[in-house]
C-alpha cells in the first residue's frame, strides 16, 4: 500500500490483519498521546543536546507515523526544521557537526534581540537580594543550563541556534545576576537568660 509507514508490517497489532486493516489500526494507535507519554517525550527531549536530541525527536516522528511532524510541532512544541535534520541524519546515517564556535563571532542579542529580556524574565521569578546587603546583585537558584533549558521549553528558543549554558552565564553575570544557591534565612535563635532562684 502506497504510503504505508514502514513500522506498521512489524507493529504487534498486525500480526493476523491484511495491510489495510493493519494500516487503519496502527495510524489508530500511532496518533494517541496521553498527558504523561506528552511529558515523557518533553522530558527526555530536553535533557538531550545537539544530534542525541535530534535523533531522539526524529525516531519519535516516525513512530507517530503520518502527520507525526505536525503532531510533534503542536503536542509537543518541537521545531520542525530540528526534526527533519534529524531525520536526514538518521536516513543518511551522516551526523551533523553543530557550529558552536560560530556562534560566539557576535554578541547573543544580535543574534536574539529579546534574549536578555527573557532571560530576566525567567531568573526574577526566582531570585532574592543578598541577604548580607553587601551587594546589589540578585543571587538566583537558576544555573545557567536550568536558564537554556527554560529559554527552549517556554520561549521557542531552538537548540541548534542557542548560545552555550556558558553564554547565558556571561549574560546572566551581566546583567547583575549571581549564580549561587540561595541558603535560606534561619531565624535566630532566643536565649533565654536563667534566672538562679536565691535560696536562704
Amino acid at each position: 500500500m502506497k504510503g504505508l509507514p514502514s513500522a506498521a508490517p512489524s507493529s504487534p497489532f498486525c500480526s493476523n490483519l491484511n495491510n489495510d486493516a493493519c494500516f487503519g489500526v496502527w495510524q489508530l494507535v500511532a496518533i494517541v498521546l496521553t498527558d504523561s507519554l506528552k511529558k515523557l517525550l518533553i522530558e527526555t527531549a530536553s535533557q538531550l543536546f545537539g544530534a542525541a536530541k535530534r535523533k531522539f525527536m526524529a525516531s519519535t516522528v516516525q513512530g507517530l507515523g503520518l502527520g507525526g511532524q505536525r503532531l510533534a510541532e503542536s503536542e509537543l512544541g518541537w521545531n520542525r526544521d530540528t526534526i527533519r535534520k534529524g531525520i536526514r541524519e538518521l536516513e543518511s546515517g551522516i551526523t551533523c557537526v553543530d557550529n558552536m564556535s560560530g556562534k560566539g563571532r557576535y554578541k547573543a542579542e544580535e543574534h536574539f534581540p529579546n534574549l536578555l529580556e527573557d532571560i530576566k524574565n525567567i531568573v526574577d521569578s526566582q531570585s532574592q537580594i543578598d541577604p548580607s546587603f553587601k551587594s546589589q546583585r540578585l543571587y538566583t537558584r537558576f544555573s545557567a543550563a536550568e536558564v537554556r533549558k527554560q529559554l527552549i521549553e517556554k520561549y521557542g528558543y531552538s537548540d541548534e541556534s542557542l548560545h552555550t549554558s556558558e553564554t547565558i552565564r556571561v549574560k546572566l553575570n551581566d546583567l547583575g545576576y549571581k549564580l549561587r544557591r540561595v541558603k535560606k534565612v534561619q531565624p535566630q535563635k532566643k536565649f533565654h537568660k536563667l534566672m538562679q532562684s536565691s535560696s536562704n
